[in-house]
């Protein structure tokens, strides 16, 4: 997969990640289930969004060897 591509794939999957990660602190926190200290758009949700964003790159950019010609 050329870079350009696994850049973008890896982009789009960190704002959807970012999204999911929002939308579950907003619930967790109007359920009462969280310390008030964790908030929306923090350090944990930057850092699992860009967990899984670095983690989709490493495996779009893997160079797969051609064998047999």
């Amino acid at each position: 997969m050329p870079d350009f591509v696994a850049a973008l794939l890896a982009s789009a999957l960190f704002c959807l990640a970012l999204l999911a990660l929002n939308a579950l602190t907003r619930l967790v926190l109007q359920a009462h289930l969280a310390p008030d200290s964790l908030a929306e758009g923090g350090f944990l949700q930057y850092g699992g969004a860009l967990m899984v964003a670095g983690a989709t790159y490493r495996r779009a950019i893997r160079h797969r060897p051609v064998t047999g010609e």
